[in-house]
């Protein structure tokens, strides 16, 4: 626990003091775990992992078998391969399956930014929380999932939900925000895709611009959500037809009277 809180301290480096400029700057990733435990918590069962650019909205999935920093942090270095810019800020739950040494030595090595949110601030990582619902719950519901069989079949899901969201739904950011009293006056900007962002960026990069295009280019959006229905199809089969996960046995509190 000790070394746990000096890494925390130390080494997680500064809290999010940033204001909604700097905050919108390119390249910096929020990151998240979401749970497919169905309802019930015992057990082992699936995580998904969401990395979100906070500039762009680009998003991407990936599920992990349980949350041990071991299969976090394979899944977050295939998240940033598959990014189609490179990551230069990470900013992360106080979790131990993120405030660990693997993680922070390779932000080390590879020069990346490596910041938490603060505690009992929820809305530090407003940006990637959001997406709990429209990249993930929406798409694979609230069932649970826990063999190897799912898991790879969320990742599957994940793979072809990456490029239908990021190059085809359009989005729309937060721009102004102002309260009086009790009303509170929000406008927001026109809704774009996260590809129409980043490509439309000044400090982006044209061998990421090139990319992107090209595989836009190659896209059958028709094909594409036909593929990831029946895919989510499966996955609900599969969860639907095994049996029930243990419950843990409810507390006998008479003892304590």
């Amino acid at each position: 626990m000790k070394q746990r809180q000096a890494v925390t301290k130390k080494k997680a480096l500064t809290y999010r003091s940033a204001d909604r400029a700097g905050k919108s700057r390119i390249l910096d990733e929020l990151v998240v775990l979401v749970g497919h435990e169905g309802g019930n918590a015992s057990g082992e069962h699936c995580f998904a992992l969401t990395v979100t650019d906070i500039a762009t909205g680009w998003t991407v999935n990936r599920s992990v078998q349980n949350k041990a920093s071991k299969w976090v942090f394979e899944a977050l270095q295939h998240v940033m391969a598959v990014f189609p810019f490179p990551i230069i800020g990470i900013d992360s739950d106080n979790g131990s399956e993120f405030i660990n040494h693997h993680l922070f030595d390779y932000c080390v090595a590879n020069k990346i930014t490596f910041t938490r949110s603060r505690a009992n601030h929820s809305n530090d990582g407003a940006h990637v929380e959001q997406k709990n619902w429209t990249h993930v719950r929406e798409l694979v519901g609230y069932l649970r999932y826990d063999t190897a069989t799912e898991l790879a079949k969320l990742n599957e899901i994940w793979e072809l939900d990456r490029v239908f969201t990021n190059y085809l739904l359009p989005q729309q950011k937060l721009i102004f925000k102002q309260r009086n009293r009790a009303k509170v006056t929000k406008r927001y900007d026109t809704a774009t895709t996260p590809h129409q962002r980043a490509v439309a960026r000044h400090d982006m990069a044209k061998r990421p611009i090139i990319r992107m295009n090209a595989e836009f280019k190659r896209l059958k959006p028709a094909a594409l959500s036909r593929n990831i229905l029946a895919l989510t199809g499966e996955l609900e089969t599969l969860a639907l037809a095994k049996k029930p996960a243990d419950v843990k046995p409810a507390i006998n509190r008479t003892f304590n009277q």
